[in-house]
């Protein structure tokens, strides 16, 4: 693996911490990089190149500040399963709202609310009067503990970014009426199924800048590898994309497979490595699927054996029957959500988006999360080009 040095074919980034985000948002820096991105472009041997985004905090900068505007006709730039609630699978919601209607309080992050489980979401069961509490970070339900005499379930999402919080939760000898539901994924292995199906055509990914720093940019290095696939881990100002989106189809245009870190004023080879240990030393990952998308192996996280005294699974029995049988709505049968998250379908391609499926009323989980391409795009009024 090399360091990229945002010089080279970017135009020249400022790399230090703590300097103003505007330098990252240069109007004449980015239109530099688009040239060079430009130029790149028209020497492709098969274009368009496809490549694809690991994470909503992408999707809302390139939305935000045009940046599709930007890329050249031969490379194509599309979102995978970066969005953390949108993946969080129906039976995981069903088992939040089933511990909730039997009246233990739930806390979770507050996109999770609405995101529709079978029959019901936590905004329904709240509605209904069970009591879900929004919190804003993991250590918020410590603190919802020790306040309440009842049980405190943490409905836990999002993926290694918010997982070591977690971790550190468990590891810190939390109030004994505190259990966690674990709906937590880790990334890396769904890029390895994204990569494989056939239908998506990926030829490099921009990996998500905040999950690497606490894995490393190393955790890539066994995909590009295996797949042949130049990865290049990305930070989340429009200077940060446009100079990995660069660097990717560069190493596309010349055969290039490998890892490349665009990101290194946060990111670093190895990562947070006391995070890491913390993050492993309480879960392991199990398949398990992601809503819409796969059966995953080792990509769902859960609670290992050691820490079963804080696992609500093993705590309560979680009866979703009732959910169940309730069954989904018509139009839930008719989201190609999973088919966004793999890249192989766009927002508007949906004949609900805008229609039946709305912010409001969402219809999947992409139309819930600030980090779901479709409600993204909602928000920028369609497909973000301009």
């Amino acid at each position: 693996m090399s360091e990229t040095p945002p010089g080279g074919p970017t135009g020249g980034l400022p790399t230090g911490d703590g300097e103003n985000a505007l330098e990252f948002r240069d109007p004449e820096k980015a239109r530099a990089i688009a040239d060079t991105l430009a130029e790149i472009g028209e020497e492709l041997e098969d274009p368009p190149a496809t490549v694809m985004h690991v994470c909503g905090s992408h999707e809302q900068s390139i939305a935000k500040f045009g940046i599709r505007s930007m890329l050249p006709d031969t490379v194509r730039l599309i979102m995978g399963p970066g969005c953390p609630v949108c993946i969080t699978d129906m039976p995981e919601v069903d088992e939040a709202v089933a511990l909730a209607e039997s009246g233990v309080t739930v806390a979770t992050y507050g996109d999770m609310l609405k995101v529709p489980g079978t029959s019901k979401s936590l905004d329904d069961a709240r509605a209904a009067g069970a009591d879900v509490r929004i919190i804003y970070s993991a250590g918020d339900v410590v603190e919802i503990a020790e306040e309440e005499d009842g049980e405190v379930v943490f409905f836990a999402t999002g993926f290694e970014t918010t997982a070591a919080p977690t971790a550190a939760v468990v590891l810190s000898d939390p109030p004994p009426n505190l259990s966690i539901l674990s709906a937590h994924k880790y990334v890396p292995p769904a890029m390895e199924i994204v990569a494989e199906m056939p239908d998506t055509d990926i030829q490099g990914y921009l990996a998500a800048g905040n999950a690497a720093i606490i894995t490393g940019s190393g955790i890539f290095e066994e995909l590009a590898e295996r797949h042949e696939l130049p990865v290049v881990v990305g930070g989340f100002e429009p200077l940060d994309i446009l100079a990995g989106v660069t660097r990717l189809v560069e190493m596309i245009r010349d055969g290039e497979a490998g890892v490349e870190n665009a990101y290194p004023r946060c990111v670093t080879r190895e990562g947070n490595e006391p995070a890491q240990e913390q993050l492993w030393e309480v879960f392991e990952g199990v398949s398990g699927q992601w809503r819409g998308i796969a059966d995953i192996p080792d990509a769902n996280l859960v609670l290992r054996g050691e820490y079963a005294e804080y696992d609500a699974r093993e705590r309560f029995e979680i009866d979703t029957a009732s959910l169940a049988d309730a069954g989904a709505t018509g139009l839930a049968d008719d989201c190609i959500c999973g088919d966004i998250m793999s890249g192989t379908a766009e927002p508007t391609d949906c004949e609900m988006f805008g229609e039946e499926c709305t912010p409001d009323d969402p219809v999947g989980a992409c139309m819930v999360s600030s980090e779901g391409t479709c409600k993204i795009w909602h928000e920028y009024g369609g497909r973000p080009d301009i």
